[in-house]
């Protein structure tokens, strides 16, 4: 389904909103709100707003470790793995 095909006003939204519901449960594919003729919100259920969450802190993360490397802080896998190893004896 086409992102076109999820396009709907608030008007709409307002008056089938448990049609709406029942449609984010079945397929998952979020919706494009407009007000005005312009569009002004995304309708998304749980599940995919949670994931989306989820995979925006993973990159956070990810980032911050990027940076960190770029700037010479942390320490090489070889040195890392020579830690562990010392640290089981």
């Amino acid at each position: 389904m086409q992102l076109s095909d999820k396009i709907r006003s608030i008007s709409y939204l307002k008056n089938n909103a448990a049609k709406m519901a029942e449609e984010l449960e079945s397929d998952g594919s979020p919706f494009i709100i407009t007000q005005n003729g312009e569009a002004s919100m995304v309708l998304e259920n749980i599940e995919r707003y949670e994931a989306k969450e989820e995979l925006i802190a993973l990159l956070k993360i990810l980032a911050l470790g990027e940076k960190d490397r770029l700037s010479g802080k942390g320490t090489s896998a070889q040195a890392f793995r020579q830690t562990l190893k010392a640290n089981r004896t």
